[in-house]
């Protein structure tokens, strides 16, 4: 019994690593659209503002 325990030990650790590892590596969005037109809409007011003001 104590063999298939030291056995039990490395089979959890792998599927724990293997666990790990898909979760590491899955495919994240990071939700960039918005924000980069944020900051082009930004950009547009600000040399509208810039070229107004000389």
């Amino acid at each position: 019994m104590a063999a298939l325990a030291w056995l039990l030990i490395p089979v959890v650790a792998a599927v724990a690593a293997a666990v790990w590892g898909s979760w590491a590596a899955r495919t994240r969005t990071t939700g960039d659209g918005s924000s980069l037109a944020d900051y082009e809409r930004f950009r547009a007011a600000m040399s509208k503002s810039e070229a107004g003001s000389r």
